[in-house]
C-alpha cells in the first residue's frame, strides 16, 4: 500500500518547472548557423530573437563566430541568446539542420557528416553541379526555402522575399532616377504642376503589388501588366481605380514602354509553365535615360537584356542608352530586416521540427514542408530541381513508405 502510494505520489507531484524541463530535452534539435562564404552575402536565417526563442524550448544552436556581423548582430548577441559560438566551420557543420541562406558549395558539403539536413535558398546560379552530386553521394536531405509551402499553399520565404524586393525597387529607382547616381534628374513621384513619373510593372504577384504602391504612395503614374487576369483583378482592388492594369497585349506594351521612366521586372518563374521575358526590341523602345529594374535575376532575369547573373557582373549597366539595375538577391540590401522576415517563418517551422520528433515525421505529416524538400537521403525527390541538373526526379512518397 505504502508502495502503490509513493509511486502515485511520484507520478501527481512533480513540479511543474521539472515537467517543463522534461519537455524541452525531448526531441531536441541541434541547429548549426554557419557563416556565409560569399562575402556579400549579409543575410541570415536566424536573429538572436530567434535562437532565444529556440534555446528557450531546450534546441541547441551552434553560431559560427562572425556569421552575424553583416546584420550588426556580434558573437555576444548570439551567446546572451543562448546560443553556443563555435570558432570553424569544421563545427558549426556538425549540426545535424544546417540552416544557410545562399546553396551549399562543395568544401561545405565535405564538412557535413552524411545524413545532414540543409535547409537553404535553391538558386541555380549560385548552384554548382559538383556541390549537388557531393550533397547525393553523402546521402543529404535538402529543403528549399522557395518552395516550401505553408497549410495555404502560399510560399512564406518567396513570398516575404518579393515583398522585401518590391519595396526596394522603388527605392532603387528614386536612387538612380537622381542627379547624384548619374540618372536624369527627376523625382520618382509627381508634384502640382509637373508631369508624375511613369512606372511600369512587370508582374502582379507580391513583388508588383508592394512596388506598386509604394510608387502610388510617391504619386507616380503606375501601370502593371501580367498573363494573369486574376492577378490583375486581386491588385486592382487592393490598390485602387487609380492604377492602370493590363495583359500582355503587344500595342498597350509597346506604348508603355516608349513612355516609362521606369520599368520592373517581377515575374516570378519558379514552378510555372510559362516564362515570359521582355525582349531587347522592346528595350530600345524606351527613352534615353529610362532605368529598368529586374527583381528575377536569380531566376534567369525578366529581360533579355540582363547579363548580370553571377556575383562578379556589374549590378548597373547602360544599354542602347537605358540604364539597368540588375542584382542578384536585391533583399541583401536590407539584410537585418530580411533575416528578421525570415526568422518570424522558421521558428515557428522548427519548433514544428522539434514537436514532430524528426525530419521525416515532418515530412510525412506535413504537406507544404514536404512540397519544400528537394533531396531526400541522397535522392533527387523534386522535379524543377532535378531537371536544372539532368537528373531524373524520384517518388518521395515511395521512400517514405519504406521508411
Amino acid at each position: 500500500m505504502e508502495a502503490n502510494d509513493g509511486r502515485q505520489a511520484q507520478g501527481a507531484y512533480i513540479p511543474q518547472e521539472l515537467l517543463k524541463e522534461i519537455s524541452k530535452v525531448n526531441n531536441r534539435l541541434l541547429i548549426g548557423i554557419p557563416r556565409e562564404r560569399c562575402e556579400a552575402e549579409k543575410r541570415l536565417p536566424l536573429t538572436p530573437e530567434a535562437v532565444d526563442m529556440l534555446t528557450d524550448c531546450g534546441h541547441r544552436v551552434l553560431v559560427e563566430s562572425g556569421a552575424g556581423l553583416g546584420i550588426n548582430y556580434s558573437d555576444n548577441h548570439f551567446s546572451e541568446a543562448g546560443a553556443e559560438i563555435v570558432d570553424t566551420p569544421a563545427e558549426v557543420f556538425q549540426a545535424d539542420l544546417i540552416l544557410k541562406i545562399l546553396p551549399p558549395l562543395p568544401v561545405e558539403i565535405a564538412l557535413m557528416r552524411p545524413r545532414t539536413t540543409v535547409f537553404s535558398l535553391v538558386q541555380f546560379n549560385l548552384f554548382a553541379q559538383e556541390a549537388f552530386e557531393l550533397m547525393m553521394a553523402k546521402r543529404i536531405t535538402a529543403i528549399s526555402y522557395e518552395l516550401m509551402a505553408d497549410e495555404y499553399n502560399r510560399f512564406p520565404v518567396l513570398n516575404v522575399t518579393s515583398e522585401i524586393e518590391g519595396a526596394a525597387s522603388i527605392t532603387i529607382a528614386s536612387e538612380l532616377l537622381s542627379n547624384t547616381q548619374g540618372g536624369k534628374g527627376i523625382l520618382l513621384g509627381g508634384i502640382p504642376g509637373v508631369s508624375p513619373t511613369e512606372v511600369v510593372i512587370i508582374g502582379a504577384g507580391n513583388a508588383g503589388t508592394v512596388a506598386a504602391r509604394a510608387a502610388l504612395a510617391l504619386g507616380a503614374s503606375v501601370k502593371v501588366f501580367d498573363d494573369d487576369i486574376n492577378k490583375l483583378r486581386i491588385i486592382q482592388q487592393v490598390l485602387g481605380q487609380g492604377l492602370f492594369t493590363s495583359t500582355f497585349h503587344p500595342n498597350v506594351l509597346h506604348n508603355a514602354f516608349r513612355s516609362a521612366d521606369v520599368v520592373i521586372g517581377a515575374m516570378r518563374y519558379i514552378n510555372t509553365r510559362h516564362r515570359y521575358i521582355i525582349a531587347t526590341d522592346l528595350v530600345r523602345t524606351m527613352k534615353k535615360g529610362a532605368l529598368v529594374i529586374d527583381l528575377r535575376v536569380s531566376q534567369g532575369g525578366c529581360f533579355e537584356t540582363t547579363c548580370c547573373l553571377s556575383r562578379e557582373d556589374p549590378a548597373v549597366f547602360e544599354q542602347y542608352g537605358v540604364l539597368h539595375y540588375c542584382k542578384l538577391n536585391i533583399s541583401n540590401r536590407v539584410a537585418r530586416t530580411t533575416s528578421m522576415a525570415y526568422s518570424n517563418i522558421f521558428v515557428p517551422l522548427l519548433l514544428s521540427l522539434g514537436d514532430a520528433g524528426s525530419v521525416q515525421g515532418m515530412i510525412k505529416s506535413d504537406k507544404g514542408f514536404r512540397a519544400g524538400v528537394y533531396m531526400y537521403y541522397g535522392k533527387t525527390v523534386n522535379s524543377y530541381v532535378s531537371n536544372h541538373f539532368n537528373l531524373s526526379s524520384n517518388n518521395l512518397d515511395l521512400y517514405l513508405s519504406a521508411f
